[in-house]
């Protein structure tokens, strides 16, 4: 095969050369002439811009993006810059002999828009700039900086305002909210001093009397520490000082109370205490002594509350002397009655089983007036209510009396003598028979032999007559005083009737003996509280958390109840307990034991409880209740009574009558 040679090998040698030529022109144009051409560009610029003598845009507005940096070896240079960046060509350093320093900065113009920044900035004013920068030739800040310290102290104290502003108002609320909780609460609280009340508006109302106070109680300290070092002069001065305050002060509570004379004697104790301090002081003696007056006032303060609950126990088994004073004269106008002008009229309702029944076993005159008064006055047919009254011999007199002279309107009332129950006798009755017996007879009556009030405080409640007597004790028997009736309604003496009680004997009692308002809120007043647990007849036989109820205001269905005899298994009871062990004291705790399981809840608003020892019932409840009662040892009719919840109870009262007038008995 034949090889053809043909002209490209000529060709390549052609276009290698041309190549060649043009790298090299280009080679040329870039190392010679730009540079030339850059040189002639950047000679004119500088020209342009040498002129330029002052750092200020035409509105003589501080250019924000110069910096001064000062050396100390060296001129002021100002670099001139902006946050995108600029050309080094922008910077320019120049100073002469004279120190005159020229800055060049870029020759383009800067936009005439204003920022929001740039305005406050020129809303700052001069004076401000002026306080906040002084006078000093060596200052290196710029108006610019000035300015914007300015503004950012502004924003610092209208921070700081809002947020004092915002604590003051949040204070406010906080305060009107504690106001506003402070008025739901009950300020009466008997025997308590309450600060919240508005006669001790001024809080430091007792200043001085707790500084003469403290004084005493020092100088008693300081007595006794000089009588233990022999200090006898410093002894007789201390206890002269001591002597004068406390006559001073008397019983004194209230600054406004002082006179002149222990203010003096204030400013001598002081001395003698300042004396006595410098010649006396040692920290573990008065520490010593101080702890030696707590104890002794502990002391003192126990055996005032024992002698303050026996008081009161006191109180609240006598009978005041206008009331004995009533009774006393009502029970002579009674028997000086001829026996035609004794008797009541109506007596053919008193067996009538489809009338409204109430049982009612009271010693005082007064409080069963109130009761029949105040059920009455609230029945909507008051002809159709039957009252049955039983009282002891003593009184028996007094109420018929009583009820001759004020009969109860259209209603019927009959009055019994329990001492004429012959049936009611210690073969029958386990009470009855249980206090004839020499244990009991010691157990209530001597108790003891206590020596001191706060020694026999314990004891008293256990010789209260309620717990003796038979007319406590009767209501187990309502069968037997009142054989031919099927319900009635049981009333305590101690209660005020508010509203109309007839729809209690269309209640459902389910099949059970007792209607009855529950009394057990959490913890309270359930069977622990008044049973003995301990006990293996309660404890096998009862819950612990059953839950109690009152008596006061009850429902009793007699027909259930001979059906189950409850009087059986009352006595039952009543026999085990001959020695106390079951129970204490009272017909309550027989009561829970004896209607175990058979008595049926009441609305809570049929019988409201504790106005005789409870100083917080709510007085909505006490308004909107059927039946408020006085449970307690502050009975209404007593001075103890608390004087918020007496109105309830005296509005009840003719305080006009002849009778009360002659014995003075007042509100």
């Amino acid at each position: 095969m034949a090889l053809r040679r043909g002209p490209s090998g000529v060709g390549g040698q052609r276009s290698r050369a041309a190549t060649f030529r043009v790298s090299l022109a280009a080679f040329l144009v870039v190392s010679v002439i730009a540079p030339l051409c850059f040189l002639v560009i950047r000679g004119k610029g500088s020209a342009s811009y040498g002129h330029m003598d002052f750092l200020t845009d035409p509105n003589g507005q501080v250019i924000d993006i110069i910096k001064a940096n000062l050396d100390d070896s060296g001129p002021l240079s100002l670099n001139i810059s902006r946050p995108n960046g600029f050309p080094s060509s922008w910077v320019y350093v120049n100073s002469d002999s004279a120190g005159k320093q020229d800055a060049v900065i870029d020759g383009r113009k800067a936009t005439e828009q204003e920022t929001p920044k740039n305005k406050d900035i020129k809303e700052a004013s001069q004076k401000d700039i002026k306080e906040a920068v002084p006078d000093h030739p060596e200052s290196t800040d710029t108006p610019i900086k000035i300015a914007r310290r300015v503004l950012r102290q502004r924003r610092k104290e209208k921070r700081a305002a809002e947020l004092v502003q915002y604590n003051s108002e949040a204070t406010v609320k906080l305060e009107n909210a504690a106001i506003e909780r402070s008025k739901a609460v009950d300020s009466a609280v008997l025997g308590k001093y309450n600060i919240w009340r508005k006669e001790n508006v001024n809080e430091n109302s007792d200043t001085t009397v707790r500084a003469i106070r403290d004084q005493i109680i020092m100088a008693e300290v300081y007595a006794g520490i000089a009588k233990s070092k022999n200090r006898l002069d410093l002894y007789e001065e201390l206890m002269l000082r001591l002597k004068e305050s406390q006559r001073a002060l008397g019983d004194t509570s209230i600054d406004a109370d002082l006179t002149r004379s222990p203010i003096e004697k204030m400013k001598l104790m002081g001395d003698t205490l300042s004396k006595s301090r410098m010649r006396l002081h040692d920290c573990g003696l008065v520490t010593q002594k101080l702890r030696a007056m707590l104890q002794a006032a502990d002391e003192q303060v126990r055996s005032l509350k024992k002698q303050s609950i026996f008081l009161s126990q006191l109180a609240a088994k006598t009978i005041p002397n206008a009331i004995h004073c009533l009774s006393m004269r009502l029970t002579i106008a009674y028997y000086l009655l001829p026996p035609e002008k004794r008797k009541f009229p109506n007596t053919e309702k008193l067996e009538d089983p489809t009338l409204y029944h109430y049982a009612l076993f009271s010693d005082n005159v007064l409080a069963a007036s109130v009761v029949v008064n105040s059920t009455i006055m609230n029945a909507k047919e008051p002809e159709k209510h039957v009252f049955h009254l039983v009282t002891d011999k003593l009184n028996f007199g007094a109420m018929n009396m009583w009820f001759l002279l004020n009969p109860p309107g259209s209603a019927t009332i009959h009055v019994e003598n329990v001492d004429e129950f012959k049936w009611l006798n210690s073969s029958y009755c386990p009470v009855l028979k249980q206090l004839e017996s020499a244990s009991m007879k010691e157990y209530y009556f001597k108790a003891d032999h206590p020596t001191t009030l706060s020694a026999g405080s314990s004891n008293l409640k256990y010789r209260n007559p309620k717990y003796l007597s038979m007319l406590n004790h009767l209501r187990f028997y309502l069968p037997q005083v009142y054989p031919k009736l099927d319900k009635i309604l049981f009333l305590d003496d101690d209660i005020v009737v508010q509203k109309d009680l007839t729809p209690l004997w269309s209640v459902d009692l389910k099949g059970k003996v007792n209607g009855a308002v529950e009394t057990c809120g959490q913890s309270f007043h359930r069977f622990d509280k008044y049973l003995n647990f301990s006990n293996p007849h309660i404890s096998r036989h009862f819950s612990p958390n059953a839950c109690g109820w009152a008596y006061g205001m009850n429902v009793f269905d007699l027909k259930e109840w001979k059906k189950r005899d409850i009087t059986g298994i009352y006595h039952k009871w009543q026999n085990m307990n001959e020695g106390r062990t079951l129970w204490k004291l009272g017909t309550l705790p027989p009561g829970l034991i004896t209607f175990y399981g058979l008595t049926q809840p009441l609305d809570k608003s049929w019988h409201v409880l504790g106005l005789g020892y409870n100083p917080t019932v709510d007085r909505s409840e006490i308004e909107n209740a059927a039946v408020v009662h006085y449970n307690g040892n502050m009975k209404p009719w007593l001075e103890i009574a608390m004087t918020k919840y007496r109105p309830y109870w005296t509005k009840h009262i003719k305080y006009d009558h002849p009778m009360l007038k002659m014995c003075k008995l007042s509100e």
